[in-house]
């Protein structure tokens, strides 16, 4: 007997989906680090990768 279990979490709050943001965020946070133009971006980079990491950590405990 098998049984399917739906999730009751929404489509856009499971793993896969909220992986792929994280790790826009830290490629973005990354890609402001390295550019040279602005002193915003480059002043805000830090923290983005440091978001961009925390929320792949956490993420990466939702179900499938």
């Amino acid at each position: 007997m098998t049984t399917t279990t739906k999730s009751s979490w929404p489509r856009w709050l499971r793993r896969g989906p909220m992986e792929n943001v994280a790790t826009v965020l830290i490629a973005a946070g990354v890609l402001m680090l390295l550019q040279s133009f602005s002193m915003t971006l480059y002043t805000y980079s830090f923290i983005t990768t440091l978001v961009g990491t925390a929320m792949f950590v956490v993420v990466s405990k939702f179900p499938e």
